[in-house]
């Protein structure tokens, strides 16, 4: 991570409004409030209490960046922050900021939901997320809160119209196979690759047929591969067919492609687990270019629901009212992406010992951050 990078970061933060009313009385300035909590989840702290506890401990090193006025802000000054904070704004500051730093991508944008389970406890609904998360360089580029009482679907074209998705692939499961939803990817300028279900039965069963009736075909192009990692064993037969003949393109606009995906796993001694999936997709992919984009559509599930929850305690927090639930989980993101970002690391050092590191050298956090000291004029 650069300085000039962090500077941008510094720079979109200050275009998000402060919550709080003047009149009151504020006596933490807001965008240091910001820093200072992601600062201290870079430094391994989960919880608000962790983020307040750390600030009071490292207020030294904090003065070197931060003018800190009165201090550093307590915990109740945390929570009422991220509880009034405008949700929506910070979420535009995250995307600009990340626009900036990852310029044009390649390969594809994985989008998926995820629960945050400690933030339904007490009487509250727990939110869900929807989060697009660019799988060749492994960073979060936006995310979107499920309204109450609806689902992803309502979700995923806010979060999609908000990005700039041309001559990209996006693979959605099979909630997001919906014909508004493709179509508005193709108007966008990308492809979709859409997993096919039984919440689409028509368009489903004309797929399963089309390769039933062209299982010895030449026409099918298959792909067979064995991955090996950590005592699990997963065999994967990925097959592609036109989708000319087979899918309404009236419904599903520009498809060319039809995917089957057979998987067969082994976790140590347990019985294989056998697993049949089904796609369509607007980009005329091979069947290798298929399994490749499949595979990079499940690391969502690793290298970002699994790292939120083990690596930064999401689903254990028990932060649950107003914004403060949205506005951690979006906290947590951008330090991720911080740590993805960062090319100071020659030694793929993991995300868990990176924290750590982040956590016990102060010279690498201020790095990572791209902090710039102040100039502290003398007495």
């Amino acid at each position: 991570m650069s300085v000039t990078n962090g500077a941008s970061l510094m720079r979109c933060l200050r275009e998000v409004d402060d919550p709080r009313k003047p009149s009151n009385g504020t006596l933490h300035d807001f965008v240091e409030i910001l820093v200072i909590a992601m600062a201290a989840v870079l430094s391994d702290c989960d919880t608000v209490e962790d983020i307040a506890y750390w600030a009071s401990e490292k207020e030294d090193w904090l003065r070197d960046f931060l003018r800190l006025k009165n201090g550093v802000p307590s915990k109740k000054t945390f929570l009422r922050i991220f509880q009034a904070l405008d949700p929506k704004q910070f979420e535009v500051a995250f995307r600009r900021w990340v626009a900036e730093v990852v310029g044009a991508l390649n390969g594809g944008i994985a989008v998926d939901g995820k629960t945050v389970r400690g933030s339904g406890s007490g009487g509250e609904t727990a939110i869900h997320m929807v989060s697009a998360f660019a799988t060749a360089l492994g960073v979060v580029l936006g995310q979107e809160k499920v309204a109450a009482k609806s689902n992803e679907i309502t979700a995923i074209p806010e979060l999609l119209q908000a990005l700039d998705i041309k001559d990209l692939l996006i693979t959605i499961d099979a909630m997001g196979c919906q014909k508004n939803i493709a179509r508005q990817i193709t108007d966008q300028g990308g492809d979709y690759l859409l997993a096919v279900k039984g919440n689409q039965p028509a368009l489903l069963e004309a797929i399963e047929t089309d390769f039933i009736d062209q299982y010895q075909s030449e026409a099918v192009d298959r792909h067979r591969q064995i991955h090996k990692s950590r005592g699990r064993v997963v065999g994967q037969i990925a097959s592609v067919l036109p989708a000319e003949g087979t899918v309404d393109l009236a419904d599903w606009p520009k498809c060319k492609t039809i995917g089957l995906v057979d998987s067969l796993r082994k976790v140590g001694d347990q019985e294989s687990n056998f697993e049949r999936r089904y796609y369509i997709s607007s980009r005329e992919l091979t069947a290798e270019q298929l399994a490749v984009a499949v595979r990079g559509h499940w690391a969502i599930e690793n290298r970002l629901h699994w790292v939120l929850d083990v690596s930064f305690g999401e689903d254990a927090s028990t932060v649950r009212k107003n914004n403060a639930p949205q506005n951690l989980s979006l906290l947590k993101k951008i330090v991720l992406n911080l740590i993805r970002l960062d090319t100071t690391d020659q030694k793929k050092t993991s995300l868990r010992l990176k924290r750590k590191a982040a956590a016990w050298d102060d010279d690498l956090r201020a790095k990572i951050m791209g902090l710039v000291r102040l100039c502290h004029s003398s007495a």
